[in-house]
Parts: structure tokens; sequence; C-alpha cells
């Protein structure tokens, strides 16, 4: 009964747009730090601009509540493709090499970086800027280890999505070793899907145990769990949903089909959960409200409808607008998962040099995220593609698209 993407015609098409959503979730991190310096309250991040604005707040909220969940669904997805078709062992290589090496080598490289943009960051608001002091006082930081090890950076989904991935391949070997309960529970899951596939009553078996879970988390809404090792239970189990979610998308086409259709009252039952969420997120530190603990349970329902629409319908615009196979898409895909590993120091640092402009918050906001994109690209292109670090983040080395070398004009040259 389990029909895999993998062997659907025009497979090619279908990988296009999952990469797109992807990367769309992947710069939506980008966008989503590059805000936090225009948030009208002082919330610890490194720097606050002088020009804040409370929709920044709200946009925030809105894209913090589907872009990892998006993320973990595809990976979810790509990893039972990766299973389906090559099988266990080769999932296991690949998970070492495209999250344990980026995890461990990123955080020693990155969490000295980061540890010096707060610290520049403070002196910025204070009016004075010392980068190289602040240079070394990062770097002089990993004296501390092991205190705060692998923890305290962005590279925190890494983690999580090794804990998950290796929970849900464990799973699946320990099921398939006994054949009677493996075919009870794959008769009973593709019964499961084809009921969620066609039943009105799917989105709220979908919805109500993300909202358990958003019940149980310390703030309103999805929290960052990047200061401890040890797995925040709550988060782990929202987002090992919707990793398993895409492993079975992948195994059911007409699930996936289901689940990304565009219609309108998908799109106006999203609508309505993202403007029911932020009249109620004003709840949040209203503590002795009479309502308190009814505006918390409507708001995490709201949240967790506008998480899983959100999540479905970048999925199916996704599917709609790059229905066919485009180059750039797959250059920016290539690119994404760099992209994000390496901005969140280029993010800070603009954000320092752009606070104290007398410039509109809007303006800085794009000026930041169009920069640290355009510089993780150029670095990505110049460094990393073509080299046996792409091939450890993408699968294998691809040429160069930007710093393109024509060996054949240069060796005339070298000649001449």
């Amino acid at each position: 009964m389990a029909t895999t993407i993998s062997k659907l015609p025009g497979n090619n098409i279908r990988l296009d747009y999952l990469d797109a959503v992807r990367s769309f979730a992947l710069i939506l991190g980008v966008i989503f730090h590059s805000s936090l310096s225009f948030i009208p309250v002082f919330i610890g991040w490194a720097v606050m601009d002088i020009s804040t604005s409370g929709i920044v707040s709200i946009f925030m909220m809105i894209i913090h509540s589907f872009r990892m969940e998006l993320f973990f669904l595809i990976a979810g997805l790509f990893s039972h493709m990766k299973f389906h078709k090559h099988g266990v062992q080769a999932l296991l290589k690949s998970r070492l090499v495209r999250i344990i090496l980026p995890f461990i080598i990123g955080w020693f490289l990155l969490k000295p970086l980061i540890i010096s943009c707060w610290i520049m960051g403070a002196e910025s608001m204070r009016g004075d800027v010392n980068i190289l002091n602040g240079l070394w006082a990062g770097f002089i930081s990993l004296a501390e280890l092991p205190q705060d090890l692998f923890t305290g950076t962005h590279l925190w989904f890494l983690y999580y999505l090794l804990i998950i991935s290796f929970s849900v391949i464990l799973l699946r070997i320990l099921i398939g070793l006994h054949k009677p309960l493996y075919s009870k529970l794959t008769h009973w899951g593709d019964s499961t899907i084809f009921w969620l596939s066609n039943s009105p009553m799917a989105n709220f078996v979908i919805v109500i145990p993300s909202a358990a879970c958003l019940w149980f988390m310390d703030h309103w809404g999805v929290d960052t769990p990047d200061k401890s090792l040890i797995p925040d239970i709550p988060v782990s189990l929202l987002y090992g949903t919707f990793f398993l979610f895409g492993w079975l998308l992948n195994r059911h086409s007409s699930l996936m089909e289901k689940f990304a259709a565009l219609t309108w009252h998908k799109l106006i039952i999203g609508l309505i959960a993202i403007v029911m969420s932020t009249v109620l997120s004003s709840f949040q530190m209203k503590f002795g409200h009479a309502y308190y603990l009814y505006a918390k349970a409507g708001f995490v329902l709201s949240y967790a409808v506008m998480m899983w629409s959100l999540v479905s319908i970048t999925i199916g615009v996704c599917q709609r607008l790059f229905s066919r196979s485009n180059s750039s898409v797959r250059y920016i895909a290539d690119s994404s998962y760099w992209l994000y590993l390496i901005h969140l120091p280029i993010v800070v640092w603009l954000q320092i040099a752009f606070a104290e402009l007398a410039l509109h918050w809007l303006l800085k906001l794009v000026s930041i995220s169009a920069i640290t994109i355009f510089i993780s690209i150029l670095l990505y292109d110049a460094i990393i593609r073509s080299t046996f670090i792409g091939a450890a983040l993408n699968g294998k080395r691809k040429p160069r698209c930007i710093f393109k070398f024509n060996k054949e004009y240069l060796g005339k040259q070298y000649d001449h």
C-alpha cells in the first residue's frame, strides 16, 4: 500500500520543490535572527537598534511558529527517501557526515565568534566598540571548556535532528526485526495515514498533540533549547512529530498531495489562527489575569493551527512555483545549509554596524538580511561548493558558478 515519492514519475520535479521548501525554511532563519535587534523590548539579544517596531514582534512570532517545524518535516521526508533507496547504513553515514561533523566543527568555529558578537554588541550600546578585543575575548572563552560545551549557539537544531533521526532509525530497525509486528504496524500505519488523508477530523488529530507540547513549553510559542545538552521533552516531541510526519509523507504520495493542497478554507483557517495567536499573545505576561489559563489554552491551540497551516501552505506554494527544474533554485538549495550554519555572526556584526544609523527599521532589516545572504553565498561559491566541505554538506562537490576559473584561458596567459 505504501507508495514512496522516490518511485513516482517525475521525481526530479518533486525534489526541486522540496529543495526549495528546505531552502526557504533555512533562509527564514536568517531573516528571523536579523529581526531580533528591532524588537521594542530588550530581550537579551546582542544589540538593540534605535529604530524598533511592535510589528517586528508579530512578524517574528509568525515565522518562528513554523520555520523549524518545516525544516524537520522535510528532513524526515528526505531521511526516509535515503533509507528506502540506499538502506540504513547509507542513511547513518549520511547523518554522520551531514549532521555530526558540521555540528562539532561548526560549534568550535562559531562559538567564539558568537561570544565576541555579544561583547561587541554590549559595547556598542555603551557607545564604543573594540573589534579586536571582542574577537580576542571570544576565542579566549574556549579556555573555559568543557563548561558549556556544544551549547549556546544556533546549531542546537542539528543536535535535536541527530537525536530524532537516530531514534526513528533505531525504532524502524527494531520493528523490522520482528516481521509479524512489522506487518501489523505497517497495516495499522497505512490505514491511519489513508484515514488522515480523507477525514475532515484529520486536522484536529494533527493539531491537538502539537498544542499539548506547546502547553508545556517555558514560554508561549516554541522554546529555543540552546542552553543544555539534556533534550527538552516538549521540544523533542514537537519536532519529532514533524520529522515522523515527513517520514510518512515520503511513504504515501496521496498524503503529500492532500497535505500540500492549496484551498480557500485552509488559507482562511490559517489567517484566523494568525490573528487569534497575535491577539492572545498579549496575555503572556498577565499572570494574574482571571482568564490567564483560558487565554493560554486558546493561544496554544491557535498557534498549533497556525503552525501546521503555514507548513502546509508553504509546501503547496513551493509545489506550484517550482514545479519545473530551475538551476537557480537548486543552487540556492545547495548553498542554504552552509548559509544557515555561518550566518549568525555576520547578522550580529551587521546589526551592530546599523544600530545607530538614522534609518527606518524595515530598511535596516532588509539590508542586513540581504547582505548576510549575499556574503554567505559568495563564501559558499568561493571556498565551499567545489571543496570537500561542499561534498560533506551537499553530498558531492559541485562546480563554482560565481567564481568560475577558465583553466584553458589561465593556461594560455601563463604560457604567454
